[in-house]
This record gives structure tokens, sequence and C-alpha cells, in this order.
């Protein structure tokens, strides 16, 4: 499977203004990275910060605020960092989780994800076996 991108609508928790904006969908990426002055033209304002490491090694903070993400039908209010000039907007894992999609790498596209659930019977058996 090569690159998955996705379109995603992105909007101020306010529900004031929205655009949609084409993601790369990156399953190895926590929090969803847009533009900045994409993020701001939303009104979406940075609530606090987040620490990365790059692929160089060199350890940067991002800007962090508050959106509406909405993928074919489905919304949730998500994390979202505010990305560089020169960062690749991409969609993340915790807005891929909240929205309950996964990538299907064969059709290459995103479908609703399926849950898994254990009883807690089975759990208790599992946690004993492995202590």
């Amino acid at each position: 499977m090569g690159v998955l991108n996705q379109t995603v609508r992105l909007a101020a928790e306010d529900g004031g203004r929205s655009l949609d904006v084409e993601l790369m969908v990156d399953i190895g990426t926590l929090f969803t990275m847009v533009p900045a002055p994409l993020l701001r033209e939303l009104g979406v304002s940075p609530i606090d910060r987040f620490p990365l490491v790059l692929q160089d090694g060199r350890r940067v903070e991002y800007d962090m605020g508050r959106a509406i993400a909405t993928v074919e039908g489905r919304s949730i209010h998500t994390l979202v960092l505010f990305g560089e000039k020169k960062d690749r907007p991409r969609l993340g894992t915790y807005t891929l989780d909240g929205l309950r999609l996964a990538v299907d790498p064969v059709r290459g596209k995103l479908v609703p994800a399926t849950g898994f659930l254990v009883p807690a019977t089975e759990f208790r058996a599992l946690r004993v076996a492995a202590a």
C-alpha cells in the first residue's frame, strides 16, 4: 500500500468556520497535524504544548489545540498540532481512534473499526497466567 490521503473537514469547537483539508493518514503519528495558519483561520487557539522527537533526534515542541474533525459523516472533538509550513499535514491515530476508523491496507482506504472485548473473567485468567 502506498500513501493514503484522506479529506478531513476541520472546524473550531464553537462550530464556526470549517474547511476541508487533505491529510496523509499516518498511523505512526499520535496527533493530527495541520498548518498553523489554517488552524488560526478556523479560530482554533493553542491550549497546550506537545513535545516531539524528530527523525533526526532533535526535540521540538508544537502548539496544540482542539478542533472538530469529520470524515465520511463521523465527527469527533480532537486534539490537533499547529504544524509549520515544512510539515506535511497528517491525520494521526488519536483522531482516527476517536472517529472509530481503521486503515484497510488491502483496499487502501479508511473503514469502520471493529473493537474487541475480552470478558473480565478471561482477563483475570490472562493476568494470573502472565504473573
